[in-house]
């Protein structure tokens, strides 16, 4: 099955908006065995659409859509859609009544332009909006389905979840397993080339490297007609990846080096205190962010300026005016005053 996730709105094209939708339903679809082929963006544009879904529906046979379904002129996504598979819209008496309902429990004006989200082209599954007021429909035709969600995250996240994702995993005749592992002190053409072999000799599973926040990964996948298959060829192959690169995974598990590093103090029952200077408190806002982590973080101190690095942490003043205060001399006193106070 091939699909492509096409969202709708000029606002995306503008950069005023940023795109969440596309990733967070692309990793839905992986999961289910959908190959995604494309990701495409149009504007509130009705002969551009049509021209989009020309170009898709040539490769792929199903299309998963957000966006344009409000009760605004700008929301042309049903009309344009309609004509485009040669269906009328057709008016919903019963989501009308589920529409007023909500407008009742939201305690604000109904307007009369709120209907526009009850039409619907002929033939249409409708599916439910849990969280808001445009409900989202599937389409069927000429052997093409396309599903259309609302635009806002709030509202897509639940009816993907809710409707698309089961509708199409029961098309799927395949199951996509994939393992992330995480590495340190090794960059992604070194992980390449102690694993070239393998690359090269891939068909299923397969092996993609990635560098992404100052680190390389790499991704473990396998794609087979049961979970059970697909599950035992990624844990093969990445007994086969330690064996060759082992000593630089930190996590085969897609844990950040943070969470690995803070769980490992608690589970050796190892205190940690911390004295931020330019983070300004970051260090201790990711710390404690930690499931936990109130059983060894003992405190953090903020010493923004050059008179509380000297009164809290006994910073030298000879230090500060030799080496300036973003120096390794004044971080080493900072670490070690705290340790004087905390133990």
């Amino acid at each position: 099955m091939k699909c492509t996730v096409l969202c709708i709105g000029t606002e995306l094209l503008f950069g005023s908006v940023v795109n969440t939708n596309a990733a967070y339903i692309s990793k839905g679809l992986q999961e289910i065995g959908v190959d995604v082929m494309y990701h495409s963006v149009v504007g509130d544009n009705a002969k551009r659409l049509k021209e989009t879904l020309d170009h898709i529906y040539s490769d792929c046979d199903v299309i998963v859509c957000t966006g344009g379904l409000g009760p605004t002129q700008d929301d042309m996504t049903k009309q344009t859609i309609g004509e485009y598979f040669g269906r009328k819209l057709v008016f919903s008496e019963e989501q009308k009544e589920i529409l007023l309902a909500k407008f009742a429990g939201f305690r604000r004006p109904f307007t009369e332009n709120n209907l526009r989200q009850v039409y619907f082209p002929e033939g249409a599954v409708i599916l439910d909006n849990p969280v808001g007021t445009a409900p989202g429909f599937m389409l069927e035709g000429g052997g093409k389905t396309i599903f259309c969600m609302p635009g806002p995250p709030r509202e897509m996240k639940p009816m993907f979840d809710g409707h698309v994702k089961p509708a199409l995993e029961a098309r799927s005749d395949s199951v996509l397993y994939y393992r992330t592992l995480r590495t340190i002190d090794i960059g992604e053409s070194q992980l390449e080339d102690r694993l070239m072999d393998l690359v090269d000799a891939q068909t299923d599973p397969t092996l993609a490297t990635y560098v992404a926040d100052h680190e390389a990964t790499l991704r473990i996948a396998s794609k087979r007609p049961t979970r059970a298959e697909a599950v035992k060829a990624v844990e093969d192959m990445i007994e086969i990846v330690k064996q060759r690169i082992g000593d630089h995974i930190y996590s085969d598990r897609d844990e950040d080096l943070e969470d690995i590093v803070l769980k490992k103090l608690i589970d050796e029952g190892i205190t940690l205190s911390c004295a931020e200077s330019m983070t300004g408190g970051a260090f201790a806002k990711r710390v404690t962010e930690m499931p936990g982590i109130s059983a060894v973080f003992d405190r953090g101190i903020v010493t923004y300026s050059a008179a509380a690095k000297i009164a809290e942490l006994g910073v030298r003043q000879e230090t500060l005016d030799r080496y300036t205060a973003v120096s390794e001399e004044t971080a080493r006193e900072m670490a070690e005053g705290l340790r004087r106070a905390t133990g």
